[in-house]
């Protein structure tokens, strides 16, 4: 069983399908799910407008109300946020590289949660550096051999193919979910979030002889 799973570590409505995806994941725990980084919102350092941060603030309710998760929005207050994603995107990769080479136990999705949980339930700022290694040594990465691989051009250039990968498969919001059959054909399970249940019945009527 195979899957693509394109994806924002800053993306709210990724981090409310996460329990989602894995409830739906329990019944195959040898699948094989690649994790794309999508690239919500390119580098900036230019911090939001409150225009911005107030849509966003208001996304987060809206999010806790259909889904199970809950958000820290003592964020907005904590912080200055930067309307900016692709760090995170790229540290989420640093991981799995650092996973790939037998240097660290874990990979993607461990550091897609610990970025979730560090921007979403401590209100810290992912589009940090200094956040994105506290959420790799959190998840028992080594913070000096992480903070190398995030900045190196190897990463950057997964990243861009990454980017190329969610724009083949027409990805235009996230999270989206592809089913990989025997012959290669992705099939969308869901573009944006939904339930459990729909993603059971949309893999059904894929897998069905």
């Amino acid at each position: 069983m195979q899957f693509i799973y394109v994806m924002d570590p800053m993306c709210g409505w990724c981090y409310g399908f996460q329990p989602e995806l894995e409830r739906f994941l329990t019944p195959y725990p040898d699948a094989q799910v690649s994790w794309v980084m999508g690239g919500l919102a390119p580098d900036t350092t230019q911090p939001m407008a409150q225009s911005l941060k107030d849509t966003i603030a208001s996304y987060w309710v809206e999010i806790e109300r259909r889904t199970s998760v809950t958000f820290n929005h003592d964020f907005w207050h904590l912080n200055t946020p930067v309307r900016a994603t692709y760090q995170a995107c790229r540290a989420v990769i640093a991981a799995q590289s650092l996973r790939e080479q037998g240097l660290q136990e874990h990979g993607a999705m461990d550091m897609a949660k610990a970025i979730q949980a560090a921007y979403y339930q401590q209100a810290k700022n992912p589009s940090l550096d200094a956040t994105l290694v506290g959420c790799a040594t959190a998840i028992g990465l080594d913070g000096v051999q992480f903070e190398s691989v995030l900045h190196a051009a190897e990463t950057e250039a997964q990243f861009q193919q990454h980017l190329d990968l969610a724009r083949q498969l027409q990805v235009t919001g996230f999270p989206a979910l592809f089913y990989i059959n025997e012959n290669g054909y992705a099939y969308p399970l869901t573009l944006g979030f939904c339930f459990v249940e729909e993603l059971e019945q949309r893999l059904k009527t894929y897998t069905k002889s």
